[in-house]
């Protein structure tokens, strides 16, 4: 099987990162994996998609350092490949991190994407699918159920009215953008600073105003789901809780939280229950949820990281199920000879 992973850029990428884990475990169990840019994506003259793209030399690797120490050096495999030749392209790149300096790069995966599922490439997760969920308001389209409630608006008095609804405690953050960057909890002593608070979170465009929900202090759990379920493998769920560090309200990693065990719930399979057929029907093989409590508070369709830090806890390498899926999926498309449209093969 060959595998080809887009990432931001190769060079930035990180042996802590789920793509060089997914792509490790790929070459371990006897596959090609080739990374690539979005950057170094190319459609060509003969209407075929290229890419300028790193591998390595195919021997096993035990430490996701010395993998990527290769990947990035001297002693890397690089290959103009051609994408359309690929049994499976994953889409692994974040467009947040590049809204500000590459504004370009945020839609180049899923453009490429596009085009190279047309000649039987499965591209994961589904592209157009991608596309629709570049801001948060993808979020909106899943049951009101399991959403808090939200308010998407430029309209400073609008948010004033909706924080003085709730109590005066609300979370603002921005629409674009991921990380726990630009996020801030609003208590009823801050109303005084809330245009300069919205000013803030506004300089990146709408602002999301959200519920507080009070089990936020307990920190959140992400679970992972592939193929639309809840991803478990050897009897463990690939799942992990983040908790904020001190005051800060984030308990978001990248933002200075902490990661502890995670004990899935009813109420954790049951936001999985109810999020299932939005994300079949959006060819979302692979999704990390965020749950606070009995509601969802982030969808990370783009690149959910974290296969690392359940591994840690749950002494299982939940990259190897990924790539099991991976397997049957090619498989698949060899017995139906490619012929199988792709956002239903993304959830087979």
């Amino acid at each position: 099987m060959r595998i080809g992973f887009v990432v931001n850029d190769v060079m930035t990428e990180q042996p802590s990162y789920t793509t060089i884990r997914l792509a490790m475990a790929a070459v371990n169990m006897g596959h090609e994996a080739w990374l690539t840019g979005v950057g170094d994506l190319v459609y060509d003259t003969d209407e075929k998609v290229r890419a300028s793209a790193r591998s390595v030399s195919g021997k096993r690797y035990k430490l996701t350092e010395v993998f990527l120490r290769e990947l990035q050096g001297p002693k890397a495999k690089m290959e103009r490949v051609t994408v359309d030749d690929l049994d499976v392209l994953m889409l692994r790149n974040d467009p947040s991190a590049d809204i500000i300096r590459r504004p370009w790069a945020q839609s180049a995966g899923f453009i490429f994407g596009r085009i190279a599922m047309r000649n039987g490439v499965i591209v994961l997760n589904h592209p157009n699918s991608l596309a629709n969920a570049l801001n948060k308001m993808y979020f909106q389209f899943f049951p009101e159920e399991v959403r808090p409630t939200t308010l998407i608006t430029m309209d400073r008095e609008e948010i004033r009215a909706f924080a003085r609804e709730h109590g005066g405690n609300l979370v603002l953050k921005p629409l674009q953008g991921s990380g726990g960057q630009s996020v801030f909890l609003v208590r009823k002593d801050d109303l005084s600073n809330l245009n300069q608070i919205v000013e803030a979170v506004s300089r990146d465009g709408y602002v999301i105003a959200q519920e507080y929900l009070p089990e936020a202090e307990a920190g959140d759990t992400r679970l992972f789901l592939m193929n639309g379920h809840p991803l478990r493998y050897n009897g463990r769920y690939a799942a992990f809780r983040c908790v904020r560090h001190g005051d800060d309200m984030r308990s978001n990693v990248h933002a200075g939280g902490k990661i502890a065990q995670a004990e899935i719930t009813e109420s954790h399979l049951r936001v999985a229950e109810i999020v299932r057929p939005r994300l079949v029907q959006d060819g979302m093989f692979l999704v990390g949820l965020d749950i606070v409590g009995d509601k969802l508070m982030e969808i990370n369709v783009f690149s959910p990281g974290g296969l690392g830090s359940a591994q840690k806890f749950e002494k299982v390498n939940f990259s190897h199920a990924v790539i099991h899926a991976l397997e049957r999926k090619v498989d698949y498309m060899r017995y139906y000879r490619r012929n199988f449209d792709n956002i239903e093969m993304n959830t087979l």
